[in-house]
């Protein structure tokens, strides 16, 4: 299956589908799980990949005249995965009292599934190992750093303006990202099964805090996860975004600029399956343009009964763990 997403790899653990509907839950509040590429790691903490990093030399050869033999340049890159977990626990006698205990129970375990939903997609952008080494690391550590030299990570790096002109506490990222194999895709750990576990630890002695005792269910939520840049020129990062500055446009044209200059820096679109991740706050001056069809690179449509705004044929996906910031990638 090319490109498997959490949801196919689920789709093949058996007849119980508790899994299955878990990860449904977890998509349904998180549009990057239906985009990312999941890859089982090659290593029991995560992935290793090795990375080009520079070309053979080809040589024009004269008659009577040899050619040097040259060879590719790589280097080893070593990914981890972080570990996220969570319990949940219920009252026994609460729990039974409406005749169906584990619809009862999953109803209560939906509020676990949101935190972990929510702390695992801001880590696959701003997780920084530097600062919290039991995590993975994101996106914008990785592209963090701007440079005009091509060979550099950081020339997928894209302001919203020519300039770092966004100021204040307003200031927002976006990512355009071509999910693949060969590309960018997410991991977990060698051995384990789909990288999210659920486990029913069924009845259990609780304790409260006056430390007295009572029955409960308690249920184990674990979710390895890493993320492996295998190839940087598959994700653009289009920074400095001035929530102010584009609600004072009459259109979204320096955006939308920014938005074509991050899609022409992708070297082929034909490697994976692409996708725009874009704060809730920035969505509407995207969707309204393309209803009224101000730009031709915008379209809208419902293929699913919801509606779904494309940059150049590319979706674009609301993501909350996208969120506001004072500080901006420098530009020089």
């Amino acid at each position: 299956m090319p490109n498997p997403t959490y949801l196919d790899i689920a789709s093949r653990l058996g007849p119980d589908h508790k899994v299955a509907a878990i990860i449904e839950m977890l998509a349904q509040t998180n549009d990057i799980l239906q985009d990312m590429t999941i890859v089982e790691g090659n290593l029991e903490t995560g992935h290793r990949s090795v990375i080009r990093t520079g070309l053979p030399s080809a040589t024009w050869r004269l008659l009577n005249y040899g050619v040097v033999p040259s060879k590719s340049r790589t280097a080893m890159v070593t990914d981890s995965c972080g570990m996220l977990e969570a319990y949940a626990e219920v009252d026994k006698a609460l729990a039974d009292l409406n005749g169906n205990t584990a619809a009862f129970r999953l109803s209560e375990d939906q509020a676990f599934l949101e935190a972990m939903n929510q702390n695992m997609a801001s880590t696959l952008f701003y997780g920084n190992t530097l600062v919290y080494p039991e995590r993975f690391l994101g996106l914008a550590p990785r592209y963090s750093a701007y440079s005009a030299t091509k060979t550099n990570i950081g020339y997928n790096i894209v302001p919203y303006r020519d300039e770092s002109a966004g100021s204040g506490s307003d200031i927002y990222d976006a990512f355009l990202v071509v999910w693949g194999p060969n590309t960018i895709f997410g991991t977990y750990p060698k051995g384990s099964v789909a990288g999210f576990q659920h486990q029913d630890l069924g009845e259990v002695t609780l304790g409260d805090s006056t430390l007295g005792y009572y029955q409960g269910y308690r249920t184990h939520y674990k979710w390895d996860l890493g993320l492996v840049v295998k190839d940087w020129r598959y994700a653009v990062r289009l920074c400095n975004i001035d929530l102010s500055d584009l609600a004072a446009e009459t259109t979204t044209s320096a955006l939308l600029d920014a938005m074509d200059k991050c899609y022409y820096k992708i070297p082929s679109f034909g490697m994976g399956r692409a996708a725009w991740y874009m704060p809730a706050e920035i969505m509407p001056y995207l969707q309204k343009q393309a209803a009224y069809r101000a730009s031709a690179s915008l379209t809208l449509d419902y293929p699913t009964g919801k509606p779904v705004v494309r940059h150049l044929g590319i979706p674009i996906r609301r993501c909350d763990a996208l969120v506001a910031s004072s500080d901006e990638v420098t530009i020089s």
